[in-house]
C-alpha cells in the first residue's frame, strides 16, 4: 500500500482519488484555500459536491493548514490544482514536498515567457524551484479524461510523463486500475504542450455548434460536417505548433487529438464556445459562465501572442494558423464569429 496526497480538490484531482483508493492505497485529498467548503462537504457527505458518486471509503480529508500533516509519509502527491492556482502551488506547495516523493499534475495550460517561447507547467516549476536552490523533477498526466466519467469508471487511456521512467512505472503502479489506463512518455513539452492546446481548439470547434444553433434553432440537430472541418483545422494548426515547441514525437499529437475530441463533447470550453457562436461577445458569455473556470481563453491568448512573436522574427508564418488567429480575434477583440472557411483550403 502506497500513501496518495492529492493536493487540490478540484473535479480532475478529487476523480484520481477513485483509482487511487481502489488499489488499497492511503488516499490524503487535501484542499487549497479555495476548496474549503468542497472538503467540509465531502468529509461530512463522503461525496465531492459535484460528483454523483460517493468516494471509495477510507478517503482522508485536510484542509490546507494540515499541508505538511497530509505530505508526511507520502509516496507520490498529486497537484490537483487548475491553471489559475499554478503560481500558488509552485509557490506554497512544492517547496513543501520531500524532494525524494515525486509529483505528478493535473494541470494543462502553457506560460508565455514574452520573447516567443511557451514551457509546460512542469518546465515552469522546474525553472522557479531551480532558482531557488531546489533540484526536483515535476511529472504530468495528459490525454483525453473527464473527472466525472473517471469517476463512473468509463475506460479511459491517459499518459504520465516526465523525465524518468522508473519513476513514471512507480506512480503507474500505484494508480492503474483496469479502467484508468496509463501510458509513459518522456516526451513532457510534447505531451503537456499538445493536452494545452486542444483547449483552444475544442473553443473553435464548439463555436460551429453554435453557429449551427444560431442559424438553425436551438433544439435544431447538430451539423458534423462543419465540426469535423474545424477540428482538423485545429489538429493540422497543433502538429504546426508541436513541431515549433519540439515536441519529440507524433505520439504528442495522438494524445492531444484525443483530449481535443473529448473536451469539446462536454464542460465549460464548450459551452463557452457555443454561447460565442450565437453572437455573444466575449464579455456577456463569461458573465453566463460566471464562476466558471476558462482555461481555454488563457491557453488561445498566451499561444497567439506567441505566434505572433514567431511571426515578426520569421520563425513562424502566421498565415499557417487561421484558425487560431480568429479564436484570439474573438476573444480579445470581441470580433464576431465568421470562421474562416478559405483559409482551411489547400492545393498539394
Amino acid at each position: 500500500m502506497a500513501v496518495v496526497t492529492i493536493v487540490g480538490a478540484g473535479m480532475m484531482g478529487s476523480a484520481l482519488a477513485f483509482p487511487a483508493r481502489e488499489n488499497k492505497n492511503e488516499v490524503r485529498l487535501v484542499g487549497t484555500p479555495l476548496d474549503r467548503e468542497i472538503i467540509e462537504i465531502s468529509e461530512r457527505t463522503g461525496r465531492h459536491p459535484k460528483f454523483a458518486k460517493d468516494f471509495p471509503e477510507g478517503v482522508k480529508y485536510y484542509q490546507i493548514e494540515r499541508l505538511r500533516e497530509s505530505l508526511d509519509g507520502a509516496d507520490m502527491v498529486i497537484g490537483g490544482v487548475n491553471s489559475f492556482g499554478v503560481d500558488w502551488f509552485g509557490e506554497y506547495v512544492l517547496p513543501e514536498v520531500p524532494a525524494h516523493v515525486p509529483v505528478l499534475s493535473v494541470t494543462k495550460g502553457l506560460f508565455d515567457t514574452g520573447d516567443g517561447d511557451l514551457l509546460s507547467y512542469p518546465e515552469l516549476w522546474e525553472s522557479r524551484l531551480e532558482k531557488a536552490g531546489i533540484h526536483r523533477s515535476v511529472n504530468a498526466i495528459g490525454g483525453p479524461c473527464t473527472s466525472y466519467e473517471l469517476v463512473a469508471h468509463d475506460q479511459t487511456e491517459v499518459v504520465f510523463c516526465g523525465k524518468d521512467l522508473k519513476v513514471l512505472e512507480k506512480m503507474r503502479k500505484i494508480i492503474a486500475t483496469d479502467y484508468y489506463h496509463i501510458s509513459l512518455s518522456t516526451d513532457v513539452r510534447g505531451i503537456e504542450s499538445a493536452v494545452a492546446l486542444k483547449n483552444a481548439y475544442a473553443l473553435a470547434v464548439a463555436l460551429t455548434i453554435g453557429v449551427n444553433q444560431r442559424e438553425f434553432g436551438i433544439d435544431s440537430e447538430l451539423h458534423f460536417n462543419s465540426q469535423a472541418a474545424v477540428f482538423g483545422q485545429g489538429v493540422k494548426e497543433m502538429h504546426i505548433l508541436l513541431d515549433f515547441l519540439g515536441a519529440a514525437s507524433i505520439e504528442s499529437l495522438y494524445v492531444g487529438a484525443g483530449d481535443l475530441y473529448v473536451t469539446i463533447n462536454g464542460g465549460r470550453t464548450r459551452l463557452l464556445g457555443i454561447l460565442l457562436g450565437r453572437g455573444d461577445d466575449i464579455d456577456t458569455a463569461k458573465k453566463k459562465l460566471s464562476g466558471v473556470t476558462l482555461e481555454s481563453i488563457v491557453v488561445t491568448e498566451r499561444v497567439a501572442r506567441a505566434v505572433k512573436k514567431n511571426a515578426e522574427k520569421g520563425v513562424l508564418d502566421i498565415s499557417d494558423f487561421p484558425l487560431l488567429m480568429h479564436i484570439n480575434e474573438i476573444l480579445t477583440e470581441k470580433r464576431p464569429v465568421n470562421i474562416p472557411w478559405r483559409k482551411f483550403t489547400y492545393v498539394k
